[in-house]
């Protein structure tokens, strides 16, 4: 198609306001609002699955429910502190090395979830530890409800206009404000979907239809294993970070490499919860 026609093909951004609402100098960013409500409903669906007793090994759950209310900030540290420091690391060192200053200012952006998998990570096994909880059944709790605070952020990203896709002439394709002449796919809805609300249906099913809190360690490793290929797929479609372009073969990007090891660690995780459940 020519430039013309593709444009004629592209959807209206809905220009929706990235701030929610302005209380004097202080915003609330939809951004913002999406990371609340991810750790919030992570914190209600853990406890639901912990106070079914049914879900878990010989029906005993592996910790209180109280935990999790003391574990909500350790949760949102985890998120903040990795998803920055995995964005400098992963996503822009040459600038944050040379501006070291701008790397606390996490109200500009840049946030990485594969740093903020990493915080988290450490968050709970530091949390279970001090707290006597199965470190396996700790992430199975956090993990099971996880997606759809990645399912929020995202739509928000969309509302941003910003993470937008390649180029394109499929008819649902968006004409972003900032995103250059031509309209693009709209990445951020499709990792929504996936990442997001399909990836939680999927454990869903696993947990109270499948039994698989019972072996521990395999709802996290299922989690981490449909992140890591659901990010994969949509890198295809994905436009790559401007600082970083393609890595290899005009086709590689970063997310794909740090996607790779999540799918091998999280098949791991599946096959070892099954085998330690095979043998309880």
């Amino acid at each position: 198609m020519t430039e013309p026609q593709i444009m004629m093909a592209a959807l209206p951004f809905p220009n929706i306001d990235p701030v929610l609402f302005s209380v004097g100098p202080l915003s609330v960013h939809w951004y913002g609002i999406g990371y609340v409500i991810g750790i919030l409903f992570a914190w209600w669906y853990g406890k639901k699955l912990v106070n079914n007793a049914r879900l878990w090994p010989n029906n005993n759950a592996p910790m209180d429910p109280l935990a999790l209310d003391d574990f909500v900030l350790w949760a949102a540290l985890g998120v903040v502190l990795g998803g920055r420091l995995g964005y400098v690391l992963f996503y822009n060192f040459s600038f944050y090395i040379s501006n070291p200053l701008e790397i606390p200012a996490v109200w500009d952006g840049g946030m990485s979830f594969h740093g903020g998998i990493l915080g988290t990570t450490v968050a709970m096994i530091l949390f279970a530890k001090k707290r006597g909880i199965p470190v396996w059944s700790m992430f199975d709790t956090i993990a099971a409800g996880v997606p759809i605070g990645l399912g929020v952020v995202r739509i928000a990203n969309f509302i941003n206009s910003e993470l937008w896709g390649r180029v394109s002439d499929v008819s649902w394709a968006v004409y972003f404000p900032n995103g250059g002449p031509l309209p693009r796919h709209p990445s951020q809805l499709y990792e929504a979907a996936l990442e997001g609300f399909v990836l939680f249906f999927v454990l869903a099913l696993l947990i109270w239809k499948g039994n698989k809190l019972t072996a521990p360690g395999f709802i996290a490793g299922a989690f981490v294993a449909g992140y890591g290929l659901s990010r994969i797929l949509v890198e295809f479609f994905r436009e790559p970070d401007a600082q970083l372009g393609y890595l290899v073969g005009g086709w590689m990007t970063m997310g794909m490499v740090l996607s790779v090891p999540m799918v091998l660690l999280g098949v791991w995780a599946m096959w070892r919860g099954n085998h330690a459940a095979a043998k309880a």
